[in-house]
């Protein structure tokens, strides 16, 4: 038996190959996603540990930053002369660093990374542990000098003498640079500036005793652990402390966040891998199994059990996997050095030879080819165990053709009521996390369902796609049609391979265009100012930049918003961390908003605060009740409910709680924020367009805002959503290249199937490019009918997307009617472009040879 089953694997190793591609792929994505994450994980890991000081003292800050609000915690400076009298203190200094600053060349274009790291300004204290060094002119000596990382240098062709302007918070200034430094360590693809420390001090963070951190030294034999506790003992409570190892642990956390949307992004290509190979392996094992009914009824008459026999179509599948996954391993490793590149290309230089291939990567990349390939060929392989000896003795029947299909009628329908049971469930549920996991559970048995079902909508789908082709192709385009509805089986699992793939940009396409309405109505609704004036990537910038637009002609009315993090004591005893937005008085004059009880100037008065009505009736929060408020640095105040907003956008201003208070409180309590966004309206005599020129030339030196209408805020946030679109159009990609080789390789097998009925065609006069259209044909009703059930899967998908997405507000719902088109024309491309080689090699069959053919 295993003789023969290698002669058998052999045999068919052409129909095999693709769907080995389909293990390839999937392995591939898993394999290639872990390497990289691998590599990129140990590379930060040791820059981290080998660039970080033994102990940081930095400021204490018990409230995260949702939404950035443009500060800059700071020590005193003179908290470096305690720390370096501390027994074990071998040398401490100061660190004068900004994070996320704008730093323009002379062209007025900034000279941060593409990679989304960070634009760093910095003091220069070099020591053993610097990740660069000097390598060219000098360091910074005064306020007009600078040095930049060689990176930097060479990507925005910046050299000694060039002069940068760099914006920060107390204010612009230029800088010329005469010096550069190269990394000794990995790039991260970070713009560094270098300034002197007192600079750095009084540029940067806008006071001449202010540090963001004190960098500590060990002296020889004292341990970080012990040194960390010597320094606290002095400098007492309201610091952080973290040795080295602490710092890394912290660094390599927020990196991982970025990781993890790399890995989970390559996973979800992998996982749509795997789904849309399964169902072509299945196809695949079942139409070889068929064609070789009488090998194995032979089989069976010299003696061979079942289990032997199903045992050889399992072991070769596992042949399949084995080979599947090695291939898909090598292409995974390709993959990876391929990301290094590309992350090398846009800035961040990672070491091909430094690639990281642990024990875990291989092992889950046999566990999923070979996995999914067995588990794929395990029903074949029991149905090839039914066939009979008495198949030897005469040609028998297809496998699968001609047998009822009652069990998957009353499976699907089952499956089928419970999934939409499930999105009814979703449509009517109140609180978005209870109607998400019905979405998920619903979407799961709806596509299962669909799987189950699908050959039972074979016949009177097809039909109807098909019922022009007799009128129009004549006895070709009916034998096409006759064809597709010859095994509903094989057709539905065809057709189901290009359905997972349409089904999921089906659903997302409902869900981006809902989004997009929604929040087009919403701007419509709540802007009322002329123009917004924000930062390309919504990060705060400085108030040098409101004071120019203040000072710009025809401006009327400015209404600045800030941000800052908050913590509030509510009555049911829970304290909520959040974000709170902060307004000029007059914000009425810019914005459109509806009140449950209250008004903007109760809101927005001095000690007061607004919030969302829903998040105040889930915590017991009335108008009038004083609530005990945390600001950063442990600023403490009572703050009194003045009014409770009603807004159909999420979280009424967009973040947690729809908090919102007056700017002179933010200012009273956060002195050091940044301005996120300047509304303005045009004064009375200036019209809209006019302000538009003045601001835009006022602003032109400043290329990290931009000025807005509506407009242009809709098609900002189009922008955004259209990023999740490209992912979704990505996974359609990969799922239309797995779908092609499934419609490829069952019109391949079919054509072997019926090489005697083609030749037989041919000898009573059917022609060449009859044979092929007949083939095409058959291909594109395939196609379409894949696409159909897709489309209409993913329709109802989407819709209940979009009843989650109503409970955060996002109550529009609308149809993307032309991706809907364009992917039933694609089908219909994909269709024909599956059936160029199966036609053309059916066309090509030597006619007395296929008639003689067993």
């Amino acid at each position: 038996m295993l003789k023969a089953t290698l002669r058998s694997f052999l045999a068919h190793k052409g129909r095999l190959v693709l769907s080995a591609l389909a293990i390839i792929l999937s392995v591939a994505f898993v394999a290639g996603s872990l390497i990289f994450s691998d590599t990129v994980t140990r590379t930060f890991d040791r820059l981290f540990a080998s660039t970080s000081a033994d102990v940081t003292v930095g400021p204490k800050e018990d409230l995260k930053e949702a939404v950035p609000s443009g500060r800059t915690a700071t020590v005193p400076a003179s908290l470096r002369e305690r720390v370096a009298k501390v027994e074990g203190v071998a040398d401490a200094h100061v660190d004068a660093s900004v994070d996320n600053i704008t730093v323009v060349d002379g062209d007025n274009e900034p000279v941060g990374s593409t990679t989304g790291a960070p634009t760093v300004a910095t003091n220069w204290y070099p020591t053993d542990r610097s990740p660069v060094e000097l390598t060219l002119g000098h360091a910074p000596r005064g306020a007009g000098q600078a040095m930049l990382d060689a990176d930097t240098a060479d990507r925005k062709d910046v050299g000694l003498g060039d002069t940068l302007t760099v914006f920060a918070r107390p204010g612009s200034f230029k800088v010329k640079i005469v010096g550069i430094a190269t990394f000794t360590t990995t790039n991260p693809g970070a713009a560094l500036v270098f300034l002197d420390t007192p600079t750095a001090q009084r540029k940067l963070l806008g006071a001449p005793d202010a540090a963001t951190s004190i960098s500590v030294t060990a002296a020889q034999g004292v341990d970080d652990g012990t040194l960390k506790r010597r320094v606290a003992a002095e400098v007492g409570a309201g610091y952080e402390l973290e040795t080295a190892d602490e710092q890394a642990e912290s660094a390599a956390a927020s990196l991982g966040g970025f990781l993890d949307v790399i890995k989970y992004v390559m996973l979800g290509f992998a996982g749509v891998a795997v789904l849309v190979g399964i169902f072509l392996i299945v196809n695949t094992f079942s139409m070889l199994i068929a064609q070789r009914t009488r090998e194995l009824g032979l089989l069976r008459a010299l003696g061979a059990d079942r289990g032997q026999v199903r045992r050889s179509v399992l072991f070769e599948a596992l042949l399949l996997g084995l080979i599947g996954s090695t291939l898909g391993l090598a292409a995974g490793i390709g993959l990876a050095l391929g990301l290094i590149e590309l992350m090398g290309a846009l800035g961040m230089n990672l070491k091909s030879t430094e690639m990281v291939l642990k024990w875990v990567t291989p092992v889950a990349a046999y566990v999923v080819g070979v996995g999914v390939t067995f588990v794929a060929a395990y029903l074949p392989a029991r149905r090839a165990a039914q066939v009979s000896p008495m198949a030897a003795l005469a040609d028998a029947e297809i496998a699968g053709v001609g047998r009822p299909l009652k069990r998957r009628a009353v499976a699907g329908s089952v499956v089928a009521v419970a999934g939409a049971a499930a999105l009814v469930a979703c449509a009517v549920a109140d609180e978005a996390s209870s109607a998400a996991s019905f979405l998920g559970l619903g979407i799961v048995l709806t596509l299962v369902a669909t799987v189950i079902a699908g050959p039972l909508l074979v016949r009177p789908v097809i039909r109807v796609l098909g019922g022009a082709f007799p009128a129009v192709f004549g006895p070709v385009g009916r034998m096409s049609q006759r064809n597709a509805l010859r095994n509903p089986r094989r057709t539905g699992a065809t057709a189901a391979a290009l359905m997972v793939g349409l089904a999921l940009v089906g659903g997302l396409s409902v869900a981006s265009a809902s989004m997009t309405e929604s929040f087009d109505r919403q701007i419509d609704a709540t802007l009322g100012a002329d123009f917004v004036v924000q930062n390309a990537g919504f990060m705060p910038f400085s108030p040098e930049i409101t004071e120019k637009i203040e000072d710009t002609g025809g401006v009327g009315l400015v209404v600045r918003q800030r941000f800052s993090p908050i913590e509030l004591a509510l009555p049911d005893g829970e304290k909520a961390e959040s974000t709170a937005a902060g307004y000029d008085p007059r914000l009425d004059d810019v914005a459109d908003i509806t009140y449950a009880e209250g008004s903007s100037r109760a809101a927005l008065a001095a000690g007061h605060i607004g919030m969302d009505k829903d998040f105040a009736h889930e915590h017991g929060v009335r108008v009038g009740d004083a609530l005990a408020a945390t600001f950063p640095g442990g600023r403490e105040t009572k703050l009194t409910v003045g009014a409770l907003t009603d807004q159909d956008a999420p979280e009424g201003f967009g973040v947690e709680g729809g908090l919102f208070l007056g700017l002179a409180t933010v200012e009273k309590y956060v002195p050091d924020g940044q301005d996120s966004a300047v509304y303005v309206n045009a004064a009375s005599g200036t019209d809209a367009e006019t302000l538009r020129e003045r601001l835009e030339k006022t602003l032109d030196p400043y290329p990290q805002v931009q000025v807005r209408d509506q407009a242009d805020y809709k098609e900002l946030i189009r922008q955004q959503i259209a990023v999740m679109l490209y992912l979704v159009y990505a996974l359609l990609g990969l799922a239309i290249v797995i779908a092609v080789l499934g419609v490829v390789n069952t019109l391949a097998l079919s054509v072997v199937e019926r090489t005697r009925e083609i030749g037989l065609l041919r000898a009573i006069g059917l022609g060449r490019r009859q044979l092929r259209r007949m083939i095409r044909l058959e291909s594109v009703v395939i196609a379409v009918f894949g696409a159909l059930l897709g489309l209409a899967l993913g329709l109802v998908w989407g819709v209940a997307v979009q009843q989650v997405l109503a409970l955060q507000g996002m109550k529009e719902l609308a149809f993307p009617w032309t991706t809907i088109i364009a992917v039933v024309i694609g089908s219909v491309v994909v269709g024909l472009a599956a059936a160029l080689l199966p036609a053309l090699r059916a066309s090509r069959m030597n006619v007395l040879a296929a008639i003689a053919h067993e």
